[in-house]
């Protein structure tokens, strides 16, 4: 099996990190975003939507959207979980992994592509969307600090899919300028903590 990867990009990063922790090697084959390698017709059969990162399973089978990508390690190397392993588990991992990426990470995402116009040649950016978009961003950033205060991880008290989707986002909102305050103490403990994790490095 391999999966098809954009070394730098947010997204990607997710599963390689996740993977990383579970011990897991895997072929990676890049991709250039740039010049458009993923909505190639090929790449097209692969996802529909033209997105990275892909699994394509050794007969052929494609799974993509990252989270998708990592239930489907989780379930084959539960150890160590990264999804929660009691049905409250679960369901608090999966709250605050959907938050994060809705309110940081898709924010991230959209501020970087309607105000860079990385993506013009196949889309219209909006860059007052971006901007607003940027906003949300920072003040979800907020919300962490205030979950953190009181909890080592974001989820519960292990490492999650959680922390990753918030360290991917965190990281690339610094091409947007979106960084962790000054006076965001708990928040900046947090990161200092998972970004020193070796998989932090995938």
């Amino acid at each position: 099996m391999k999966i098809y990867d954009t070394h730098t990009a947010p997204t990607p990063r997710r599963v390689r990190i996740f993977l990383a922790e579970k011990g897991i090697d895997m072929e990676y084959v890049q991709v250039d975003l740039q010049k458009g390698e993923n909505i190639s017709p090929d790449m097209r059969l692969k996802n529909p939507i033209g997105k990275v990162p892909i699994l394509e399973l050794d007969d052929g089978t494609c799974i993509s959207e990252s989270v998708a990508i990592c239930r489907y390690f989780e379930a084959l190397h539960p150890e160590p979980p990264l999804m929660g392993t009691t049905a409250l588990e679960q369901a608090q991992i999966e709250m605050w992994q959907r938050q994060v990426e809705f309110a940081l990470f898709m924010q991230v995402g959209m501020c970087f592509q309607h105000t860079t116009g990385y993506f013009k040649d196949r889309m219209t950016p909006v860059p007052e969307y971006g901007e607003v978009a940027g906003i949300n961003a920072s003040k979800y950033l907020n919300v962490l600090e205030k979950r953190l205060k009181d909890n080592e991880f974001i989820a519960n008290n292990s490492f999650s899919i959680a922390d990753i989707t918030a360290l991917c986002a965190i990281d690339f909102a610094r091409v947007v300028k979106i960084k962790i305050k000054d006076d965001q103490v708990n928040l900046q403990r947090w990161y200092n903590a998972v970004s020193a994790r070796p998989s932090a490095s995938a």
